[in-house]
């Protein structure tokens, strides 16, 4: 079973984690790596899950960051290899769009690149649209952007477990 935990970008499992998916983007990126990599500071950030596995071991993080009023987009996605096929993912993306509406926002975006099936793949699974690419993505090649509509749906507050991680 998984637990997801809300922190902030100090949190030492997210910057580590962090680090893990530097390193497989440099490689995904190659020579576009430094041109995202700007855009992929975690300083900018106040909101980010990681999520732990029953041997509390951080398996999984994501971030939210306001993007505009209404609008947090998502960032830092990262589940190792070794975790992937287990919904960590799935799991993750839905507690940030939770945090999103709690914090009165009414959409998520986000921007991933074409080397990147894979999260390609979970972000159309979990109802987000292609949308134009936005901001600094503008005109580039190998960006994808996308946009969630956030539901209106009863939303459960957030409980703390206690643990460090919080």
């Amino acid at each position: 079973m998984i637990s997801l935990h809300r922190t902030n970008p100090t949190n030492e499992n997210f910057k580590l984690l962090v680090k893990q998916l530097d390193t497989d983007l440099a490689i995904r990126d190659g020579d576009d790596h430094p041109f995202y990599d700007q855009f992929n500071k975690i300083d900018s950030i106040k909101y980010v899950v990681v999520a732990f596995d029953e041997q509390k071991r951080a398996v999984g993080c994501g971030a939210i960051k306001q993007f505009e009023t209404g609008t947090m987009e998502v960032k830092r996605m990262f589940v190792p290899l070794e975790e992937r096929g287990k919904g960590i993912a799935k799991e993750i993306l839905l507690e940030l769009e939770t945090w999103a509406r709690e914090l009165g926002n009414k959409k998520c975006i986000l921007e991933t690149g074409i080397k990147q099936p894979e999260a390609i793949s979970l972000y159309k699974k979990n109802g987000y649209r292609f949308m134009d690419n936005y901001g600094q993505y503008a005109g580039v090649e190998n960006s994808v952007c996308f946009e969630k509509i956030l539901s209106n749906h009863k939303i459960t507050p957030y409980k703390s477990t206690g643990l460090a991680a919080d």
